[in-house]
């Protein structure tokens, strides 16, 4: 099943007039030094786990209250869309 993993080759080769540190070939990203969810392979929940953490640790430290306000919008609206009754929720009164 060698088409569904792909790896990454290196090769050994070093241009003649390259005078710089590290390979000019390094697939990398600009981030990636500031991540601490890429590296090392983990399962779903690992990389789930780390994201939550890496999301808490940030500068805003939390949830926007602005991307809140705006879900919150959309599936009312598309609740409205679809025609959903909302009484299922509330209590019977006979």
């Amino acid at each position: 099943m060698g088409f569904i993993k792909k790896e990454k080759r290196n090769f050994d080769y070093k241009p003649l007039y390259y005078k710089g540190e590290g390979s000019p070939y390094e697939l990398k990203h600009r981030f990636d030094e500031f991540r601490t969810s890429v590296g090392e392979k983990k399962n779903l929940k690992g990389k789930f786990n780390v994201a939550i953490n890496e999301f808490k640790a940030s500068e805003n430290g939390g949830f926007n209250k602005t991307i809140i306000i705006i879900i919150a919008v959309l599936v009312l609206g598309f609740l409205f869309l679809i025609d959903f009754d909302i009484s299922i929720f509330l209590p019977l009164n006979n």
